[in-house]
């Protein structure tokens, strides 16, 4: 009876420690995964006030996932942001960074209601993503389609590869 006790425990010890391995691994994954696409939001005095029992419980951190690609002319960012009009979002560039920022409206349809899952954050946000090379400010454009805004930043300095012959 001891012994089956002590297998039984060793059993419940290595599959905890399996379990918590793998939610380890899996925080790991998001966390590298997600960079800095973890967004805080803020919100304003007068928004806490106005829906003060609804705010209060959402979150004040989401995911804006985003991605940056380098073709041959351009460094081109996109960015998610859900629930969000072109006009709720300004864009900055410094440097080789790009700054985003924008408002995220709480709209409630009905204010009779309990909500019983509460995950989108509301309110102010800016994010800032780093460029991997210069860009031509000047010619940058940005364009917003179905809740992904991107930003289409030309190299600077591009010009077509050319074949040195050595002597």
């Amino acid at each position: 009876m001891l012994n089956s006790l002590k297998q039984t425990g060793k059993t419940i010890g290595r599959e905890l420690n399996r379990a918590l391995e793998n939610l380890s691994e899996g925080w790991r994954e998001l966390l590298s995964r997600s960079s800095d696409a973890l967004t805080h939001f803020t919100r304003h005095k007068d928004e806490e006030q106005k829906e003060n029992s609804a705010l209060a419980t959402f979150p004040r951190w989401s995911l804006l996932a985003g991605e940056l690609e380098e073709t041959s002319k351009d460094v081109v960012v996109r960015v998610e942001v859900p629930g969000m009009d072109k006009d709720d979002c300004e864009i900055t560039i410094e440097g080789n960074m790009v700054h985003l920022s924008g408002r995220k409206r709480f709209e409630r349809e009905t204010h009779d209601s309990t909500y019983h899952v509460m995950e989108r954050a509301y309110g102010s946000f800016q994010r800032s993503i780093p460029l991997p090379r210069n860009v031509n400010i000047d010619q940058a454009e940005a364009s917003f389609k179905n809740g992904v805004l991107t930003v289409r930043l030309p190299k600077e300095g591009v010009t077509n590869p050319k074949s040195i012959a050595v002597t």
